[in-house]
């Protein structure tokens, strides 16, 4: 290879990698705290263009995998202070397991890249790329860690939004994907026809609209205690942290003018909470239901037969008896349980002791005749989980957080924009409380009806209401997701049949 040849791959490898980095820094600015949501549309067009001149699955493999370490480590930034702060390892400890995190979560657009590059070369790129995205896109979850799919950038765009109920966020995902092949072809200067899967869009102006904004027919009280997240848990301790809540709760309750609460809600926050096996808090906690004439929903640590601990969401009567308990079902790592092989090197971030063990089945918690579906924290990031509440008949939706293990970083505004798609899924109001922030009312619009401030204490007065009804989605699941494996895998096959590697 010549001198001149030799500097013409170079510079074409560090164009390559430079679009590449554009994907990545779209993307990251798509997101909260950014939240520029149109750029969602835009954010894939560059290393797709790359892409298409590139000359292998390897170097395409390359550099989408780059482009995912980039877009994970800025979007992510603040889980290295959970690992450091919260998870009791030593800097470099935390930075080693923040680099590690951000390598393998990259797989997944190193995957997409790889395939991608064969089918952005074929006259049916507009369709088959954004279903290969969709496709790995959902296996996220199963591998590890989900969190910001694409669509979840589009929950404040009222015309795409109306997908959710139907095709999920992943139908949000493959409409900006599309768009974003659509942009990549244009420069690359392919034939208009290429592009005109991209009216198919236009149907999105005959899919309903969603519900208008409305208030909600009954009353709830939100609670954010604002816990200190690395305070020591001693009984006195406990006891001045649920006199604050109860303080809080009673004059939110019935301090305020107005119709009382039918429904009290506390957070998941950071201190022992032992309803079954503590008689002084049981009754706390059953007093407080009885006072307020309202049904409570809290946050406790239960145990199964093995003494090992659950994290759950137990709900009270008015009457001060427990009514069901659902116990969560999707833990996190390193959050809930620590993996075996690196049980040595970290501890988990919950002071809990032991690792929890994971729910058995999706409880409803009965309530006035109607039925609830309360999930924890994380568990928001499952789409399929979450709509098996509102399929099996809950009219209301309830999300406890405890989200101060993200510090004062993005990580917050992320979770609440993950929480809001599931509010539009479903067609269902979600009461979020959360122990600092950001406590929020979403109605089934999957638009923020209330906050209070995040990183201080207090509560609020909200209105909720009952909905029966379900949603193409609820009732369906991930039905466009399977749509997308067999539309991205009949591509590949294609490509890969007409041989088209390292061809324009």
């Amino acid at each position: 290879m010549t001198t001149t040849n030799r500097a013409a791959v170079a510079s074409s490898l560090l164009a390559g990698a430079l679009l590449a980095a554009a994907t990545a820094v779209l993307l990251i600015l798509a997101f909260p705290k950014a939240a520029v949501a149109p750029l969602a549309a835009f954010a894939l067009a560059p290393l797709l263009v790359t892409l298409a001149r590139g000359r292998g699955p390897l170097e395409h493999f390359l550099l989408g995998w780059g482009a995912g370490i980039i877009c994970w480590a800025g979007a992510c930034y603040w889980i290295e202070d959970v690992l450091a702060v919260h998870g009791g390892m030593a800097w470099w400890a935390a930075w080693l397991g923040f680099v590690i995190f951000c390598l393998i979560k990259a797989l997944h657009l190193g995957a997409f890249a790889s395939g991608a590059g064969f089918l952005i070369r074929r006259p049916w790129a507009a369709l088959t790329v954004p279903a290969l995205w969709v496709a790995i896109e959902r296996t996220h979850g199963e591998l590890g860690f989900a969190w910001l799919d694409l669509g979840n950038a589009g929950v404040n765009m009222s015309a795409l939004a109306r997908l959710a109920p139907f095709t999920g966020v992943y139908g949000l995902s493959f409409a900006f994907a599309m768009m974003a092949t659509a942009v990549a072809l244009l420069v690359l200067r392919r034939r208009r026809i290429e592009v005109a899967p991209l009216a198919l869009l236009l149907l999105v102006g005959f899919v309903p609209r969603l519900p208008e904004p409305h208030r909600g027919d009954e009353v709830a009280v939100l609670v954010q205690p604002n816990i200190p997240e690395t305070a020591e848990w001693t009984r006195e301790w406990a006891d001045r942290m649920y006199n604050r809540i109860e303080a809080l709760t009673m004059k939110t309750a019935l301090g305020a003018p107005g119709e009382a609460p039918r429904l009290i809600v506390w957070p998941e926050a950071p201190m022992p909470a032992y309803y079954d096996r503590d008689p002084v808090f049981r009754e706390r906690v059953n007093e407080v239901a009885r006072r307020a004439g309202a049904y409570l929903i809290l946050n406790v640590v239960p145990h199964n037969e093995k003494g090992e601990p659950y994290n759950s969401a137990l709900l009270v009567s008015p009457a001060g008896r427990p009514l069901g308990r659902y116990d969560k079902m999707n833990l996190v790592p390193f959050g809930e349980f620590v993996p075996a092989p690196v049980k040595a090197l970290v501890d988990k971030v919950s002071t809990e002791a032991g690792d929890f063990a994971p729910g058995r089945r999706q409880t409803l918690l009965p309530m006035d005749g109607h039925r609830v579906g309360a999930f924890v924290c994380y568990e928001s990031v499952f789409p399929d989980f979450v709509r098996r509440f509102a399929r099996d008949g809950a009219g209301l939706l309830v999300n406890i957080s405890n989200d101060g293990w993200y510090g004062h970083s993005a990580a917050r505004d992320q979770h609440l924009e993950i929480v809001r798609m599931r509010a539009a899924e479903n067609r269902r109001w979600i009461l979020r409380a959360t122990n600092d922030g950001i406590t929020s009312t979403i109605d089934p619009g999957g638009r923020v009806w209330r906050n209070l401030p995040s990183y201080v204490e207090g509560a609020a007065r909200t209105g909720y209401s009952y909905i029966s009804d379900t949603t193409f989605y609820s009732r369906h699941g991930d039905w466009f997701v399977w749509v997308c494996v067999v539309v991205a895998a009949a591509g590949l096959a294609e490509a890969l049949r007409r041989g088209v590697r390292g061809k324009a």
